[in-house]
């Protein structure tokens, strides 16, 4: 009880808050790390890159329908889209019966006519061809770009409008903890909603042993107990209301202090500076601990 108790202090005096004597003994014997990408691995904070407009459409056409649609979503993909928009001086309208697509993007009504910004699964869903965008794509996936399709009407029919890209930077110690971790045997895995390209291409970035990808949010329990089958103990590391019920699901749950209230209460450990390289120190810290 002494070392727990001293190992709880120690951890809080370098911004890794325990819960639990639970958490720290569990801590030691991890086989798998699990990382959420954004907000975790990278900055959360994405900003667009490139606007490429189809069929006819103008960019600037283009970011004032995709802006004011994103007006209404809470995601920093909406929101590094309606700053762009902004930026460029176009002036954004109020979208109407405004809806959040879990996984997929938003659907709105934008000056009386239907516009939709988000994935291919989404166009899809909407039988909107993206067939020509489809080269440009490729290209940016494989520049680790997250890049949304943006549809709207064109005489009278919903088709494609063009694509936004965005790129969101890795945290300066992304990489650094994440090497630290495989030199001390563990196994390190990448969850995201992002397609395979662009999430491997993250990953190749900071070195992941595994990349789960396009994981809508409902699914990141059922990619944990998968893990859990595997491997056996699994830590995940989250900072979003997506992420909660994965933090619960995990053998140890990490939040990151600059994320959702929803995350910190669901997990077991909570990083009060966000850094990863608290994650590294936090299994340090229960290796010692039970050493002594």
């Amino acid at each position: 009880p002494t070392a727990l108790m001293v190992g709880s202090g120690m951890g809080a005096e370098n911004g890794i808050l325990i819960r639990s004597g639970e958490a720290i003994q569990t801590l030691k014997d991890v086989k798998v790390i699990v990382f959420d990408k954004t907000g975790t691995i990278t900055k959360g904070k994405p900003e667009v890159t490139d606007v490429i407009a189809a069929n006819g459409f103008r960019e600037q056409t283009m970011l004032q329908v995709a802006g004011s649609a994103e007006r209404g979503s809470e995601h920093p993909l909406g929101r590094a889209v309606v700053e762009r928009a902004e930026a460029e001086g176009v002036t954004l309208a109020e979208p109407r019966e405004f809806q959040a697509l879990r996984g997929k993007g938003v659907m709105a009504m934008v000056n009386g006519e239907q516009v939709l910004v988000g994935s291919r699964r989404l166009m899809e869903g909407h039988s909107v061809d993206v067939t020509p965008l489809l080269s440009h794509v490729e290209r940016m996936e494989g520049a680790a770009k997250t890049v949304m399709y943006v549809a709207a009407m064109n005489n009278g029919q919903l088709s494609a409008a063009g694509l936004i890209a965005v790129a969101d930077t890795l945290k300066g110690d992304s990489l650094a903890a994440i090497r630290e971790l495989r030199e001390m045997g563990l196994q390190t895995a990448m969850i995201t909603g992002d397609n395979r390209r662009t999430a491997e291409a993250i990953a190749r970035q900071v070195g992941m042993d595994h990349v789960l990808a396009e994981v809508l949010p409902d699914g990141k329990v059922a990619e944990i107990q998968k893990l859990q089958e595997r491997f056996g103990l699994v830590a995940m590391v989250g900072d979003g209301i997506n992420d909660a019920p994965a933090l619960k699901q995990a053998n140890v749950g990490i939040a990151i202090g600059t994320g959702t209230d929803i995350a910190i209460e669901a997990s077991d450990v909570t990083l009060v500076r966000g850094e990863l390289s608290g994650v590294v120190s936090a299994v340090k810290l229960s290796l010692a601990t039970f050493r002594k």
